[in-house]
């Protein structure tokens, strides 16, 4: 028998989902919880649906009523490693369909056949895939970056270049779900986080050191070793692409990780943005994993 409850999103509500989401993480190798601290974005704000055997949580979901840039609702389900199998995941997304707008989406990290199953069975097909990419950097030369005329890259600065990093994100990502409506107070909330490095964050400007491009990149610790590099965000400002921009920012950045000691980097990439999967790919990056969103069939152009 599956408990489950609404709660809004609360210190309290927090403290009681933490424990679970870094139980899956440690088996899953994700979400990526910190002890203390704000969850990740994904799980801030909407509402928490808590799933209880009567004592213990055994599975969580979280519903983002704000929506995604299109203002389509998007839930997360997770269930506690040793309670699967059970029916709990299967009972949290019939009540997340229940309560959700129409044209919800839902995510299966990992495109799992228990996933596809579950959604198969409520009328729920495949509308996104995103993919993990992975490159050993041990495998790989990598180029010196090719800048155009007129164009050099310096790092980050906090407090004075979060609005033009967020204005071209904006038009570079107008397409994109979530990354499109990244805010100022979402890229300052960031910089508080532990993992925040202004050295690994960037720029590519002109001669009047406007903001052409970036390159954001992320340090995931290791347990004892040097961890692992991430490609973070790559953006680069419509007006500004040809000639390379692109290549030469990842290039960067990729040093940058190299330099740290970093033996192998990850990204996360749309499976249908063919260019920058190319890109990737003639870089040396290999695809690892997958994840996906589920929605109604009449939601897929929602």
């Amino acid at each position: 028998m599956t408990d489950l409850t609404w709660r809004p999103d609360s210190p309290e509500a927090v403290a009681e989902i933490r424990p679970l989401l870094r139980a899956v993480a440690a088996v899953d190798g994700r979400p990526e919880v910190a002890a203390t601290g704000p969850l990740p974005r994904e799980f801030r704000g909407g509402e928490h649906l808590l799933a209880t055997d009567g004592v213990e949580l055994v599975g969580y979901a979280h519903l983002d009523t704000d929506g995604d840039s299109f203002g389509r609702q998007v839930a997360e389900v997770l269930v506690r490693p040793d309670a699967r199998g059970r029916g709990v995941g299967s009972a949290l997304v019939d009540a997340v369909l229940a309560r959700a707008a129409d044209g919800v989406r839902l995510w299966a990290h990992g495109d799992h056949a228990a996933a596809a199953k579950i959604a198969e069975k409520r009328g729920l097909s495949r509308v996104r895939e995103l993919l993990t990419m992975h490159l050993d950097l041990a495998a790989v030369e990598l180029a010196e970056p090719l800048w155009r005329e007129g164009v050099r890259v310096r790092a980050f600065e906090p407090g004075r270049d979060e609005a033009a990093v967020v204005e071209v994100n904006k038009r570079a990502f107008d397409w994109h779900p979530e990354q499109g409506s990244m805010s100022v107070a979402d890229v300052e909330a960031t910089e508080a986080e532990p993992w925040f490095d202004p050295a690994g964050f960037f720029l590519a400007v002109d001669a009047q050191d406007r903001v052409l491009g970036f390159h954001w990149t992320k340090v995931h610790p290791g347990a004892g070793g040097p961890g692992t590099g991430e490609v973070y965000v790559v953006g680069v400002d419509p007006a500004a692409q040809g000639g390379g921009l692109g290549k030469a920012l990842t290039l960067v950045g990729l040093r940058h990780l190299r330099a740290a000691g970093l033996p192998e980097i990850i990204l996360y990439v749309e499976s249908d943005n063919t260019p920058a999967v190319a890109v990737y790919s003639r870089l040396g990056f290999t695809r690892s994993a997958a994840d996906v969103q589920y929605a109604r069939a009449e939601a897929r152009s929602v």
